[in-house]
This record gives structure tokens, sequence and C-alpha cells, in this order.
């Protein structure tokens, strides 16, 4: 680890585990040292460390069984949705008004990890955004979204409070997403995430993953925990 550096360590720590993983030093179903021995292995407070694991079973490399331990997961399949989703668009559809609040904005210093998934070099600055999105006042999506600092270079937390971020890429930037892929898949709501949505912990939800592209430049990567019993997906064959 590399205290050093401008990368957060939680996410020095998922690459290193990740490229244990890719390096077939973990295999599926292994065991992963504990969050204390990976405490005493590489010098990490216990908040890092946890925060680096829920990060990893939160990207489909690890699972945890309950008074067990952590362990290498199985690699899944992804369902593209047919139709540009639009959280803003869909409420209103239905008839309920949607707000958004933004919990944190920040600017971070990106790993090898998000670079790939974003298609940029490590140590590229990014905006890391989360946000609570709301339907007639109740909360239903906790949203982290990481984007492009180049793409959007002057981008607020105040623009984000004022206007959906989609109208803020076109008015502002003269971007619009032309196209996105969203993976989602069965997940537990976390602490944090269980607090803003006024549920409990360790209940399900849905995960969903965005990827939303301008043409081929990709300019948001986001990780939605949704309420499963009160959110759903419909998805259109054609």
């Amino acid at each position: 680890m590399d205290k050093n550096s401008k990368v957060p360590l939680y996410l020095q720590l998922m690459e290193v585990l990740i490229k244990k993983i890719e390096g077939k030093e973990y295999v599926e179903h292994d065991q992963l040292p504990s969050e204390r021995e990976l405490c005493d292995i590489y010098k990490l407070s216990r908040i890092t460390v946890r925060q680096a694991l829920q990060d990893l079973e939160r990207e489909g490399y690890i699972y945890k069984l309950h008074g067990i331990g952590t362990f290498v997961a199985s690699k899944s399949y992804n369902q593209n949705l047919v139709k540009l989703y639009s959280f803003t668009n869909e409420m209103e559809k239905l008839g309920k008004k949607p707000t958004t609040e933004v919990l944190s904005f920040s600017v971070i210093v990106i790993d090898d990890r998000l670079a790939k998934k974003m298609n940029l070099n490590k140590l590229e600055e990014v905006f890391k955004i989360i946000r609570l999105r709301y339907a007639d006042g109740i909360p239903l999506m906790y949203e982290t979204s990481y984007l492009p600092k180049k793409i959007f270079p002057n981008l607020t937390e105040k623009d984000l409070n004022e206007r959906p971020m989609y109208e803020v890429f076109h008015e502002d930037y003269q971007i619009g997403v032309t196209k996105a892929t969203e993976r989602f898949s069965a997940t537990l709501i976390q602490e944090q995430e269980a607090f803003h949505l006024n549920v409990k912990s360790n209940q399900p939800g849905m995960l969903i993953k965005r990827y939303a592209y301008y043409h081929d430049e990709l300019i948001e990567y986001t990780i939605s925990v949704a309420l499963g019993d009160k959110f759903s997906y419909t998805v259109e064959l054609t």
C-alpha cells in the first residue's frame, strides 16, 4: 500500500485483491483472509478494509457467508436493457414527483479497476457523486456515480441539486446519453444505504450498474441500490 498515493487506500486494496483473483492466486469459492488478517497484512484500518470488501462484493468479485467468511465469487451473466432508462422520466410517467438529494460530491483519483471500467488512464480524476432518489418524498434508490472530470470540468454540486444530471450534461456541455447498458442482480442493502433508504440493513435489494455513453465514449458509471419491494424493471425483448 502506498500511503502517499493520491489513490484512496481502499481502492488500492481492491486492486491488490482483484489482481490476486484474476491471477488465480484465489480461485472461485476460495476463502479470503478475514478483515482482521487483511488489516495486519496490509497495515490498514478496519474501516478501510471493510469498505474495500463491500465494494468488491458489489462488483461481483466476492461473496460473504454470515459467520463463516468471505469467498471468491463465480462469474455471473448480464442482461442488457433494451430501452434507455431515466429515473426522472419514469417517475413522471407514473404520476409521481421525482426529487434528488446530493449526499456527497467529491473529486477522486481512480485506480486500475475504475480506469478499466471507464476506459480512462490510471490516476485520472473523476467526480464521485452519491445521490438519493425519491418518488413522492419516499427514498427509492441510493446511487453512486463516477463522471470523468475532463468531460465535465466545471460540474458543481449546486448544478446537480438544481437540475437532473442528464439535463446538466445536455445544457452545459451539449452532451447526451446516446446509449447505455445496465446490469442488475440481487444484493443485500448495506448499513449506510439502509440508513438513507429508511430500511433495515441486510434486507434484499436490487443492484444496478449503469454504463452510459455519448457515442463511443463512456461518460457515466453508476452503481445504484434500489428497494426490491418498491422498484422493478421491465425488459422488452424485440
